[in-house]
């Protein structure tokens, strides 16, 4: 049973990894909503120190040290780049790509120490093929593919892997409630395999990722996009 921090964990992807991973792990989640389980601490990854804060709290939580990071927090923007504010910059840049980046930081010496950890980045299919109107969301999952590559070499001979999936349109609340049926039926006829991915899909990867059968498995963009990266 390894010790599990998630980020993003209040609903959709984040939630779902929770929900498998929790069956052999004990887990300890963040996000912005509150909640009164114990295992989870309500903050927002864009703001100074939040970081250093859930590590803090997940640590007392465990008793011990993480095994395993799981950073999931992030936020859409869909905005042509000269429409977009110095504040939406900042916060977006904090949330997808700082927070992770400092949150890796934070558990890599103790990783090192006990010659095991997994690191999982939750990208997007963005990152790789780019996405009109959403260009800083594109640029920060794109930072964090460049983050899963270098510390992934850091630690490389520590037993740690460091990798990252990149979803494509994923059957979240958010996309429910942000697409009208037309807006929906344009994404899946865009889409090789006509369809959107379920949030399972995306938690039983980072369940084998986790695992020793992927020991080998580092450095590496996983893109499960439903065909969505090689074209329509």
């Amino acid at each position: 049973m390894k010790n599990i921090l998630i980020t993003g964990a209040s609903s959709g992807i984040g939630l779902e990894i929770a929900k498998v991973l929790e069956k052999n792990n004990k887990i300890f989640l963040s996000g912005r909503r509150k909640s009164d389980n114990k295992n989870y601490f309500a903050l927002d990854l864009a703001d100074d120190n939040s970081a250093l804060k859930l590590i803090e709290k997940a640590r007392e939580y465990f008793s011990s040290e993480i095994d395993i990071l799981i950073n999931c927090a992030g936020q859409y923007i869909y905005k042509p780049i000269e429409k977009m504010s110095l504040d939406e910059i900042n916060y977006l840049i904090n949330l997808n790509f700082k927070s992770a980046y400092i949150l890796s930081s934070l558990v890599i010496q103790s990783m090192k120490k006990n010659n095991w950890g997994r690191i999982i980045n939750i990208g997007s299919i963005s990152a790789m093929v780019g996405e009109a109107n959403a260009t800083l969301y594109c640029a920060t999952k794109a930072a964090l593919s460049g983050l899963t590559r270098g510390l992934a070499l850091e630690a490389a001979q520590n037993n740690i892997t460091v990798n990252q999936i990149n979803p494509g349109w994923v059957q979240t609340p958010l996309v429910e409630n942000s697409l009208n049926d037309t807006e929906k039926q344009e994404v899946i006829d865009v889409t090789p395999q006509r369809r959107f991915i379920e949030p399972y899909e995306i938690a039983k990867l980072c369940e084998y990722l986790i695992s020793d059968s992927a020991k080998g498995l580092t450095g590496q963009n996983i893109n499960l996009c439903a065909g969505l990266s090689i074209g329509c």
